[in-house]
């Protein structure tokens, strides 16, 4: 099993900022759970301004799969239907499943 480095980034809407940020200040357990399930490991999110950058390493065998299970979750669909309303992408045409933007990777060092 490899890791697999992710990236991405969105803004944040400024009238949602501080829901945002409460809703971050104390995740879901049923939320962590589920992520470490999927094979998720040293998920971080920064907030600069309105800007959300998002980085977490993948563990596990099947990311479709994996994808797949987070997205057919109750409390994690619960969990987005709150926080979702908080973000919003960088174009303006993106579509609403849209609002996190994958990032290329230019550089690493272990």
């Amino acid at each position: 099993m490899s890791t697999v480095r992710y990236a991405m980034a969105c803004r944040l809407r400024p009238d949602k900022r501080a829901e945002y940020l409460r809703l971050h200040s104390d995740v879901w357990p049923g939320v962590e759970e589920m992520i470490s399930r999927c094979g998720i490991r040293n998920f971080t999110i920064f907030i600069r301004g309105d800007v959300l950058f998002g980085y977490y390493e993948y563990v596990g065998d099947d990311w479709d799969a994996d994808q797949a299970r987070m997205a057919a979750d109750p409390v994690t669909r619960e969990w987005w239907s709150h926080t979702d309303p908080c973000q919003i992408g960088f174009d303006s045409d993106a579509a609403d499943g849209d609002r996190w933007q994958a990032l290329d990777e230019v550089w690493h060092q272990d």
